[in-house]
């Protein structure tokens, strides 16, 4: 069994629930377990993938010899597909055996890719795990259709519809199950209503008969203990399913025949072979009569969580988002819409690494170094080949802009006006223009250098000099023009970004024939400057503006600063003299003290947070400047540096922390910009310490007592606090994605974040870093039992410079009526910026209408192109009915489909514009034909 939670005795692990024992006069029925051979395959963990790889050639060789020589063995290979491609990769010449046990119905593969972590990527991501999953399981001949879960850190709320979604009626879960469930099946039920009969790994997990024979003399006794530890689960006599495997091991090589040898005695208890297929087969697919549980499991009441891997290991989260975003929300629906090419390779790849790392051992972090180095750079393939298919959608569209104007793209499915920041020429006051004449104001940032270089040459050295020219390319720029001045012995060159001049090498070193003395060689570039402009982009499109001279008319909402204070007449924002700020709204909602920056020990490991019984927790930083880095109108904002002695390490002797503190220094960057409702905040610190956790404070306008965290398709409640029992403190820590709100205050997130609502529900506090230097440790004041081998993990102390940024919008009413959908829309996804390449002559493109997406609560999840179609799936991210609009130029017919793309019942389309009831919470997918 996996040492992140050993399989507990029957009566530590549950209170058995009642149930009517078998009569005196009637003889009880034997029981008869369900022996369900696997192996749990972290697919990397302590050890790197290649290095599990080896482990699992060996495995897979020695389960697929035996199989094929024995009719009677059945294997389960743990849920997830990826197994088969890993194995396969190294023996391809084991694919046929291999898919003749899957089709046979002997060997059971899927229906994931992969074992995710549920919280730690997008609501998307786990829907194309699952497609990519069911497909390749299909491709070696079947797919379990089961939602196999059996060793996730707890379970996302809307997993029940998704998995319903993907046509598959059963799902098998063991962490986070709460008290309330008596019965080895429940119905759990998503936000939406959506149910599915669940089968709960009851004492044990996915190890329940774990050892069953690991000795043949003791079969029959092992048996019984574990009969009559899954019984009363089960009262109805039905037979019992009991899960024998654990990580990385293989069945007894004599399993068929030790069983068959046990059923010969009588011993009370039968055995049967069987898949996890061949078990959920003879399972109802009904919920009817069952206990239903609604969302999210998150309970700590019969098996550890291990909560703290959503704060280890922070940058590999915050890189985790970004390359979901940049393939999610950038690539794909861009690509989708306005790609002429093919990039459904670049995609599938970058698809495949983003599934990969959501492994629930993989993106969580909680793993040894080197796992983590590779799950990195998985990580930012993906990114890569996402970042690399919307230039390729831009450089189309940027061959038909002139280069001295720039291509906006907007991911986002509605109008919207936003802040970029545009390299434009000039160094005096401009605005920019669009080709329909619009004008919008621009401010300015910075100035670049115009001097590069001012240096003097011997003549014999000039032609070295010359060997700096590229083509027409010099220091990064293409030379506008040039001269050779032999009176002043001067060779001058002019750069710019683009050019349009004809220059040949040649004519300069023919000008500079015979040259001798002493030479000056100036390289100017043309004036440019960086420019803050708020323009206007059509919904999922494009649009193309240029800088021109002098300046636009004001903008509503212009922003401005003085004195420590921002204000747009939406939001005015004051800073506090112990770097703290104020925020309040033309409504009167009001927070105080927020961006409190609080430093306190961990002796924890990568699972689990342990603060020290000696704490020293630092709040109040030693020195504050204020620094004004930008005036407005457009955007304005001050720099806050907090001075601090954070405690260099923790003392594990003495079960506190170091006497000897680190000099750190936290810069805030208060940003507000005109137009917004919200202020932006970017954290940076350089972590010079060990084995602590810094978190930042958000006072609410009010107390709350419920918060309502942002993930996988859907806005969780949650608590105060969290339902214990197993050994493991219930931390009401909890994950969230695109934002959490609660008390009239809602932060806006880049990535999944750890936070807590603290000090009685008046404030929200939110994990900026988690540094440890174990993966596990044996003895840990908050969790009974390891989690693992107790591993040096010296990168997880994450030294050297961490940066964050986050926004915190405060309403009035209720988050779902407060507009926060849509802020942290526009806060996530700014819009894409590339330079044009055309000529200059070439006429300004105008502004172009992508998909466009309404409704009240809509969130779009993604767009895609499948099978001459547009898909695109949103979900309804409200506790009221709602309604959608899907608008898409030249739309002519729509279908409604399933998560797998399935395409069902025809929309009507009116306008080219599709209009659809969506109830609370649902998950909808759509496809569009033009």
């Amino acid at each position: 069994m996996k040492s992140h939670a050993p399989a507990p005795s029957a009566s530590a692990a549950h209170p058995a629930p009642a149930h009517s024992p078998a009569s005196a006069e009637t003889p009880a029925a034997p029981d008869e377990l369900v022996i369900v051979p696997h192996t749990h395959w972290d697919r990397e963990w302590y050890l790197p993938f290649q290095q599990f790889r080896l482990q699992l050639i060996g495995l897979l060789d020695e389960v697929l010899e035996r199989m094929e020589n024995d009719p009677r063995q059945r294997f389960t290979l743990d849920g997830q597909a990826v197994a088969v491609d890993d194995y396969l990769e190294v023996r391809p010449e084991q694919r046929e055996r291999l898919t003749s046990l899957v089709k046979s119905g002997r060997l059971a593969v899927g229906p994931w890719q992969i074992l995710l972590d549920e919280f730690l990527c997008s609501g998307e991501n786990i829907v194309r795990n699952l497609e990519l999953g069911l497909r390749r399981s299909q491709e070696m001949g079947a797919s379990l259709r089961v939602g196999y879960l059996p060793d996730m850190f707890g379970h996302c709320a809307q997993m029940p519809q998704i998995l319903r979604g993907a046509g598959i009626e059963h799902a098998c879960v063991w962490r986070g199950v709460p008290a309330e469930v008596d019965s080895h099946a429940f119905a759990w039920t998503a936000p939406d209503g959506t149910a599915v009969r669940t089968e709960y790994l009851a004492a044990g997990g996915y190890g329940s008969a774990a050892g069953l024979f690991d000795d043949p003399e003791q079969v029959a006794e092992r048996a019984t203990a574990i009969a009559a530890k899954l019984r009363p689960w089960r009262p109805d006599g039905s037979p019992i399913l009991a899960m024998y495997g654990s990580d990385h091991t293989a069945p007894a090589a004599d399993l068929a025949d030790l069983l068959e040898r046990h059923n010969a005695t009588d011993s009370g208890v039968t055995l049967r072979l069987a898949t996890m297929a061949e078990y959920f087969g003879a399972q109802p697919t009904t919920v009817e009569g069952l206990r239903a549980v609604r969302g999210e499991l998150r309970s700590h009441a019969r098996a550890n969580i291990l909560p703290g891997v959503f704060s280890v290991r922070a940058p590999l989260k915050q890189a985790m988002a970004r390359a979901e975003r940049a393939v999610e929300r950038y690539a794909e629906p861009l690509a989708a819409l306005w790609f002429d090419g093919a990039a459904q390779r670049f995609l599938d790849m970058a698809w495949h690494r983003l599934i990969e790392v959501s492994c629930h051992d993989s993106v969580t972090g909680c793993g040894c170094d080197e796992t983590a180095q590779q799950v990195a750079a998985r990580i930012a393939e993906a990114e890569q080949l996402g970042l690399a298919v919307r230039d390729m959608v831009g450089k189309q569209l940027a061959a038909r802009t002139p280069h001295d104007a720039q291509v906006l793209l907007n991911p986002t499915p509605e109008e919207r006006t936003d802040l970029v920041e545009l390299d434009v020429a000039g160094d005096g006051p401009v605005h920019v223009t669009t080709a329909e004449g619009r004008a919008f104001p621009a401010q300015r940032i910075s100035a670049a250098p115009t001097l590069l270089a001012d240096d003097t040459f011997a003549a014999e050295r000039l032609a070295t000099v010359l060997a700096r020219v590229h083509g027409i390319e010099l220091y990064g720029q293409e030379i506008t023009d040039w001269h050779a001045d032999p009176q002043t012995r001067v060779l001058h060159f002019t750069v710019a970004r683009k050019s349009e001049l004809r220059f040949d090498i040649a004519e300069v070193k023919a000008a500079l024939a015979g040259a001798e003395g002493e030479w000056r060689v100036v390289i100017e570039a043309e004036p440019r400057q960086r420019v803050a402009a708020l323009v206007e982009a059509p919904a999922l499109g494009h649009t193309a503006v240029r800088a021109a001279e002098g300046q636009a008319p004001a903008p509503a909402h212009a922003v401005h600063a003085a004195d420590g204070t921002l204000g747009n007449g939406l939001l005015s924002v004051e800073i506090a003299e112990d770097g703290t700020f104020a925020a309040r709204t033309p409504e009167g909602v009001e927070l105080t003290g927020a961006g409190r920056v609080v430093d306190g020990g961990d002796l924890g490991d990568t699972y689990n947070y342990a603060p020290p019984d000696h704490d020293v927790l630092v709040d109040r930083p030693d020195e504050v400047t204020v620094r004004l880095v930008a005036e407005g109108p457009l955007v304005a904002a001050y720099e806050v540096a907090r001075r601090y002695g954070w405690p260099s390490a923790g003392d594990f002797a003495a079960d506190g922390r170091t006497a000897r503190a680190e000099p750190t220094t936290v810069t805030t960057r208060l940003e507000l910009r005109a137009g917004e409702r919200f202020v932006r905040l970017a954290v940076s610190f350089e972590n010079r310490s060990d084995d602590h956790r810094v978190r930042l404070h958000v006072p609410l306008p009010r107390r709350a007592e419920k918060s309502y965290g942002e993930g996988q398709f859907a806005v969780v409640e949650r608590g105060l606090t969290s339902e214990g029992g197993f050994g493991e403190e219930p931390l009401p820590t909890f994950p969230a994605s695109a934002f959490v709100a609660a008390g009239g205050a809602a932060v806006l997130l880049e990535h999944a974040t750890e936070y807590e609502l603290v000090s009685d529900g008046a404030e929200v506090a939110l994990t900026l870093l988690r540094p440890t230097g174990r993966m596990s440790r044996n003895r840990h004041v908050w969790r009974d039992e390891p989690a693992g081998g107790e591993f040096a993990t010296p990168q997880a102390q994450c030294r050297g410079l961490r940066t964050v940024s986050f926004a915190l919008l405060p309403y009035a009413g209720q988050w779902h009526e407060s507009g926060v959908h849509a802020a942290a829309e526009s806060f996530r996804h700014p819009l894409a910026v590339l330079p044009g390449t055309a000529p200059s002559a070439t006429p300004l493109p105008g502004s172009t209408e992508g998909l466009r997406v309404a409704g009240a609560g809509v969130v779009l999840s993604s767009v895609r192109e499948r099978e001459g179609r547009l898909e695109v799936r949103v979900v309804a991210q409200t506790p009221t009915d709602t309604t959608a609009c899907l608008a898409l130029p030249g739309l002519r017919a729509a279908f409604r489909a399933d998560l797998l793309g399935n395409a069902g019942e025809a929309v009507a389309v009116d306008a080219g514009t599709v209009t659809v009831a969506l109830r609370p919470w649902e998950i909808a997918t759509f496809q569009l034909g033009r």
